[in-house]
């Protein structure tokens, strides 16, 4: 299976260098590059591929309202998106993750990281590079007092999970620290989700760091 990839960014020489790398990927291929956000909501309108790259800062729209409008809630078929930063300056990004992002990329990780964010990404997994997940989180939100779920109270178990996905650790890691098997994480992890009103794994640390489970 082909992973049809839209990159969106407005800079011609991110646009190429991504495109060089994706498309010699064996199963993946470049469907559009595009330069600003109103033109990436066209082509992934018209095109649908598996994953959309997005650049934070575009012309006309910005890569987090690009995120709104074709993952964010309500959206009916969301699409798989991955926002591309650069860390320190694009404060955006925790606001793109909130809004339906299932991931995001540093600009300077280089070939192997871009890889494998589009395929997790591809993959429905949201958690591309753990630590540097952590260090956004952490980097970008202020915890607050312990908000409600609002479809329903965590149990103890479940406050154990969503504890260790914010620190970034793997479905494996968590059913090895907690002693239980991996069907058990992947229930746990469904429930959460479902009282969360999120999506992702992405969602569940945004939601930890941002409600101060974790600090």
């Amino acid at each position: 299976m082909t992973i049809r990839v839209l990159i969106a960014d407005d800079q011609q020489l991110v646009r190429t260098g991504f495109q060089m790398i994706l498309d010699a990927q064996p199963d993946m291929e470049v469907v559009a590059a595009v330069a600003d956000g109103a033109e990436a909501v066209a082509e992934a309108r018209r095109l649908r591929p598996d994953v959309c790259l997005l650049d934070i800062r575009m012309p006309k729209l910005d890569g987090l309202e690009v995120t709104r409008v074709l993952s964010g809630p309500g959206v009916e078929n969301p699409m798989r998106v991955v926002i591309v930063t650069t860390f320190d300056l694009d404060e955006y990004v925790y606001g793109a993750l909130r809004a339906g992002a299932t991931g995001f990329l540093l600009k300077d990780s280089g070939p192997t990281l871009l890889i494998e964010a589009v395929r997790a990404a591809a993959g429905g997994d949201a958690l591309v590079s753990p630590s540097v997940t952590v260090r956004l989180l952490q980097h970008l939100t202020q915890p607050r007092r312990a908000a409600e779920p609002p479809n329903g109270p965590l149990t103890d178990r479940e406050l154990d999970v969503v504890r260790l996905v914010a620190r970034g650790r793997t479905n494996q890691e968590v059913a090895a620290e907690l002693f239980v098997s991996l069907s058990t994480v992947k229930t746990h992890l469904g429930s959460i989700q479902a009282k969360l009103g999120v999506r992702n794994r992405v969602g569940i640390a945004a939601w930890a760091w941002e409600s101060g489970v974790v600090s």
